[in-house]
């Protein structure tokens, strides 16, 4: 009778056993195809914004230098309102890898991820530029090599937003931007820009520099 009782419990376990093992994977099959089903309705990945920060946000980590919405106060950084999207990104990434010099921007550039540029990008590109307040006397000389040499890239007496906007920028910015370039402490990205500016270098000598810087200077949007 014991002999029995023992079989009837050894049998009993087997089916208990086998139950649950059947129902683990039934659960098992049904979870892996709700995911599925999931992943197919699931919206695209929005981009990686740090702690789901906004563009406007973003860009306001940028107004202690450059002002609120790229207006810059001057006087050593530039005003970056209306900056096409595609150079803002290019000029960003740049000081990121550390191929653009700056004292500050390569450090900066570093705390975003490419997502995040390219949304300050469309943020600044849509607010509009603010000439600033410069007090330079217009040079007719400066007009002439901006016209031989800049215009061609630069449209529009450098009025044209079509990368970066230099009419009307800050006079010591322009200024120290275009010697660090004739000085070979930063690298000019374009090579028909460096040949063009060494062009007029050569021609002109250095001086040319003060002159267009002038022109730049004195001209608002």
């Amino acid at each position: 009778m014991r002999i029995k009782t023992l079989v009837l419990t050894a049998a009993a376990a087997t089916t208990l056993i086998v139950g649950c093992s059947t129902a683990e994977k039934a659960v098992d099959t049904a979870t892996k195809a709700a995911s599925s089903a999931a992943a197919k309705v699931a919206p695209k990945a929005k981009p990686k914004l740090m702690n789901g920060a906004s563009a406007e946000m973003l860009a306001v980590t940028c107004a202690g230098c450059h002002g609120t919405n790229g207006a810059s106060n001057g006087p050593a950084t530039p005003t970056i309102a209306g900056l096409e999207e595609e150079y803002f990104v290019d000029v960003m990434k740049a000081f990121k890898s550390g191929d653009r010099y700056s004292t500050i921007m390569q450090r900066i550039a570093k705390g975003y991820s490419d997502d995040e540029i390219a949304a300050m990008a469309g943020y600044f590109s849509k607010m509009p530029f603010k000439p600033a307040l410069n007090q330079t006397a217009r040079s007719e000389t400066g007009a002439r090599l901006h016209e031989e040499y800049c215009e061609k890239c630069h449209e529009d007496g450098a009025t044209d937003p079509e990368g970066i906007v230099l009419a009307g920028q800050w006079v010591p910015y322009i200024n120290w931007t275009m010697w660090d370039f004739a000085n070979g402490v930063s690298q000019i990205n374009s090579k028909k820009m460096k040949k063009r500016f060494e062009k007029m270098i050569a021609e002109h000598g250095k001086k040319s520099i003060t002159e267009l810087v002038a022109f730049y200077g004195s001209r608002s949007k």
